[in-house]
């Protein structure tokens, strides 16, 4: 079984002997990249603003297109660049004072990044001579903005980045996720065994502190993504559209890059990664990833050799603990002061504990994998799916569904993962499997094919929310006994069934109706239980305030535009309703059926979601009374918080950018919005819910002769405060407005407000 490329193989084999035995090798071909002044880089680069500040970067050769690129981005975010490139050496508290109680963290984080950076500059010569040249180049950009405007960055001192620096951002660092659930569970453990409740917290290292301080992801990070083949849409091309919804400072960064004979990209080059792509288009193609979530680690309980410290038994042999130490010097007040943090590991993964004669080893698929720039600098080239797929089966990028569509009319959906071979049943987080053979543990990937995926299929479209792969498309489900049992079971949560309702049907859209659609403000758990919610009140015969707030909720449109009056309302009765669901006993975990509530399904649902009924499910109130209280209680709260109950939505929900404040029309996922946009939980003084994250960077294209496409970026292209960058395009999204994208040289000429040589 073929499970990974001969190149893949032999570079992850060459990159751990480097790693872990101290093999040199030659760094002449980071010379060989960076030779040159930044003077000669620039006039080998030219780059366009339009309109909103979006740079067009025109450069003789990728080494020159980095440069630009870094240029462009320090120009725009200033400090934010230096010290992402900080913490990438792991240098962040050398420069920055931090308090007394995050000064452990600070050190821990700093710690593991410099292990990250060593990674880095020992993996830098297996990287082909493009990828190196780019990042390179890119570190010789911010370079020679921070030397043209020293006064920017005088907080640190004299800086200079190289393009290890960069690199070093893109190296895959060992998942924490289960670390913390194990830890949690030992924890738990030893407090089930002490019947006085007196037990200590297992020690922590490095890692499972680190992994401590990782909270669980927020339901409303994640994004959409669609892709239409020719026979849905008007013009008869495809039509690709993606739609991120992370925080409002995660960094995405809107560019063209464009190397005659190489490459023309437009896409989503995230700050300070250089080619840390997640989404975009070429001439030919173009994808979009939503996260997926796979399982792609075990933690593994090795026995401790009793006859030798720091040495396990495995194989019926006893082997030695890798050890490193690295010192972290970091800032005081009354100066520079260092501290030195050990790490263990083994050939399989980093040790996350030790504890009565055992070693616990986190074994996670893509530790140290450092080729994630160069796969997507290969896509960015690519001229037609069989490249991209080429491209693709790298393994470099661990994760997320990639949605695909291209000119010749092919749309393509893969769940993505570095997905391990378990010769055993997949543990659950909090467990770790016991071997004494290392033919006990996973070994291998499983091969590209046997991931989930979809070409062409019936009915012409392709959709992900961040939900399972199973209902990508209606037309051709996945089945889940097609899959082994650590594959995650099905999940359609009520932005996935939003996302159907809009697809699955024989609608044909233009790309601007693909804009129209993607800004549906509809509300879809209002169309399941706003019927029996009333009912529920009704029964109650309610009078005064409360029946007159139960009409407005009869009279709303079920949606949270930002006119729409109710919907402030009814959220502030459902949050009630679910919290209320289990008195005040411990948090209940949320579960497909409950789609993603934190409550059980049958408390929540008359009817829960099934794998049976995947898009009409769920629906109904399971409890009337508990309904009927929770609406009395959110009339009176709502009025307390916000003056009123009948506030139209954005009166309330807000974005607010420098001196640019408007109104803010969308939902969190869970309440079944597909336009998703992530409140503040707490209103501020003014009684204003302020948008931190949600629906960013967005971008729709279509794959003519020559791609139209429109896009927006919410908080801007710059973050300097004051920047005319940072909030211009505020209104516009507010407005559910995107700008037509300028691609071809003609058009982008046309639509210069700015042309330099930067650094000239």
């Amino acid at each position: 079984m073929n499970l990974l490329s001969a190149r893949s193989l032999s570079h992850l084999v060459l990159a751990t002997l480097v790693v872990y035995f101290g093999i040199s090798a030659s760094t002449s071909a980071s010379a060989e990249v960076t030779a040159g002044d930044s003077a000669s880089l620039a006039k080998q680069v030219l780059i366009r603003r339009t309109l909103h500040g979006v740079p067009h970067i025109y450069a003789d050769n990728l080494h020159a297109a980095g440069y630009g690129l870094g240029y462009a981005q320090t120009e725009d975010h200033g400090t934010r660049i230096a010290e992402y490139l900080l913490r990438a050496r792991g240098e962040w508290t050398k420069y920055r004072a931090v308090t007394d109680e995050r000064l452990e963290a600070g050190i821990d984080n700093d710690a593991e990044r410099r292990l990250r950076h060593r990674r880095a500059m020992q993996t830098w010569p297996l990287l082909e001579d493009d990828t190196r040249a780019f990042f390179a180049g890119f570190a010789a950009g911010v370079n020679r903005y921070m030397e043209q405007y020293p006064d920017e960055f005088s907080e640190f001192g004299a800086l200079s980045f190289s393009g290890q620096d960069v690199f070093a951002r893109n190296i895959v660092a060992p998942a924490r996720r289960s670390v913390r659930l194990f830890m949690e569970a030992l924890d738990a453990e030893r407090q089930a065994a002490d019947a006085a409740g007196n037990a200590v917290p297992a020690e922590r290292g490095v890692l499972a502190r680190l992994a401590a301080l990782e909270p669980e992801p927020h339901p409303d990070v994640g994004s959409n993504a669609w892709a239409f083949a020719p026979e849905r849409t008007t013009s008869g091309n495809a039509i690709l559209m993606r739609n991120p919804h992370l925080s409002w400072n995660a960094g995405y960064y809107e560019a063209q890059i464009e190397v005659p004979g190489v490459l023309n990209f437009y896409g989503d080059f995230r700050l300070a990664e250089a080619l840390g792509i997640i989404g975009g288009f070429n001439r030919h193609l173009g994808w979009a990833t939503t996260n997926n979530a796979p399982d792609l680690d075990e933690i593994y309980a090795l026995e401790a050799d009793p006859a030798k410290p720091d040495h396990y038994l495995l194989d019926g042999d006893s082997h030695p603990l890798l050890h490193e130490t690295v010192e972290v010097e970091y800032r005081r007040d009354n100066g520079m002061a260092s501290e030195i943090r050990e790490f263990w590991r083994t050939p399989f993964g980093p040790v996350v504990h030790r504890d009565n004669g055992k070693i616990y080893v986190l074994k996670s698929a893509g530790d140290g994998e450092y080729r994630t720039g160069e796969q997507f600098l290969r896509m960015m080239k690519a001229r037609n799916l069989g490249e991209w797929t080429e491209a693709m089966r790298m393994r470099a990028r661990i994760t997320s569904n990639l949605t695909y569509a291209d000119a010749a009319g092919n749309i393509f959906y893969v769940w993505n993962a570095s997905m391990p071979d378990r010769p055993h049943p997949a543990s659950d987080d909090a467990t770790a499997i016991a071997v004494s053979r290392s033919d006990e543990m996973w070994q291998e990937l499983l091969p590209w094919e046997a991931l989930p995926q979809l070409l062409n299929p019936p009915g012409g479209y392709l959709r992900n929310e961040n939900d399972t792969f199973h209902f990508t498309n209606l037309n051709a489900v996945l089945e889940q006994d097609d899959y082994p049992d650590y594959f995650p079971e099905p999940r359609l949560r009520l932005r996935s069934q939003h996302s159907v309702e809009l697809l699955h049907n024989s609608r044909r859209f233009s790309l601007e109706d693909v804009v129209a659609m993607k800004h549906s403000m509809r509300m879809l758990l209002a169309a399941r239980v706003k019927g029996d919610l009333l009912r529920a009140v009704e029964q109650t015969e309610p009078q005064g305030e409360v029946a007159n707030a139960l009409q407005l909720i009869r009279d709303w449109d079920n949606t949270a535009a930002r006119d729409s009056r109710g919907g402030l309302l009814f959220k502030v009765w459902w949050h009630r309703y679910v919290a209320t669901a289990h008195g005040d006993s411990e948090e209940v975990e949320p579960t497909s059926e409950s789609v993603g509530f934190a409550a059980d399904a049958d408390k929540l649902f008359r009817t829960p979601w099934s794998v049976d009924r995947p898009v009409d499910t769920p629906f109904g109130l399971a409890d009337f009374g508990r309904a009927a209280d929770a609406f009395e209680w959110a009339v009176t709260t709502t009025s307390e918080r916000y003056g009123h109950w009948d506030l139209p939505w954005g009166e309330v929900h807000r974005a607010k950018i420098d001196d640019v404040d408007v109104a803010l029309g969308g939902c969190g996922s869970l309440l079944g919005c597909f336009r998703v946009l992530r409140f503040d939980d707490q209103p501020n003084d003014d009684g204003k819910h302020l948008v931190h994250g949600g629906d960013g960077w967005v971008f729709a294209v279509e794959f003519a002769e020559t791609p139209r496409a429109y896009s927006v970026l919410a908080y801007g292209q710059s973050s300097k405060a004051g920047s005319p960058l940072h909030s211009d395009q505020l209104p516009g999204f507010a407005n559910n407005e995107m700008s037509p994208v300028v691609f071809s040289d003609e058009d982008v000429r046309r639509a210069t407000v700015r042309e330099y040589r930067p650094g000239l």
